[in-house]
């Protein structure tokens, strides 16, 4: 009994060790990086940190460029047809569809371009901008002129929509696994 029990705790401590030794490796496999072309192409041209647009697609559809939400969100960075559109005019995307939001690199194009966008509105913060593309940018300027969300009305200490709560937690959280993973520091 005692030398089943010491196998055991031998193989325990081997299981261990590997996945300690590997654990970037393993690590890599809940957070890949796919389009990593388009992404630092994009994000450079908007000036948006690579990092973060990773960490916007991986939360929003884990690298599922056919991703439909069930609130009709498209893509990669889930961007919502009316959204869409709106960016399209800016990018001169001429004629515009839906469809066209499946592909990766248009899909990527429109997110950072609006990361951007959002990212002009509210100086930067990457809280404000990531609570407004996942929120709504209108509900995201009424919580900052709302004492009961903002102290100052220039960042948020409560954000009331939990689901936008949760989505700002898991991106920043994501976003500084992608820091400690990879190498997006490149030059386009």
């Amino acid at each position: 009994m005692a030398k089943k029990r010491n196998l055991i705790t031998l193989l325990v401590l081997i299981l261990v060790l590997v996945m300690v030794i590997n654990f970037k490796t393993i690590l890599k496999f809940a957070y890949p990086i796919k389009y990593e072309d388009y992404v630092i192409r994009h994000s450079a041209k908007y000036n948006i940190d690579p990092y973060l647009v990773i960490s916007v697609i991986n939360t929003e559809s884990k690298f599922n460029e056919r991703a439909l939400s069930s609130k009709g969100a498209y893509g990669l960075m889930q961007i919502m047809p009316d959204t869409g559109q709106w960016i399209s005019q800016y990018l001169e995307i001429k004629p515009f569809n839906n469809d066209m939001m499946y592909d990766p690199e248009i899909n990527i194009k429109m997110g950072c371009w609006y990361l951007n966008n959002l990212s002009k509105e509210f100086n930067g913060d990457t809280e404000l901008i990531l609570a407004a593309y996942n929120g709504g940018r209108g509900n995201v300027n009424k919580w900052l002129s709302n004492g009961e969300y903002s102290k100052d009305g220039k960042a948020l200490h409560k954000i009331p929509f939990k689901e936008t709560e949760e989505y700002v937690r898991k991106v920043k959280f994501s976003y500084n696994i992608y820091k400690y993973l990879y190498d997006l520091e490149k030059n386009p």
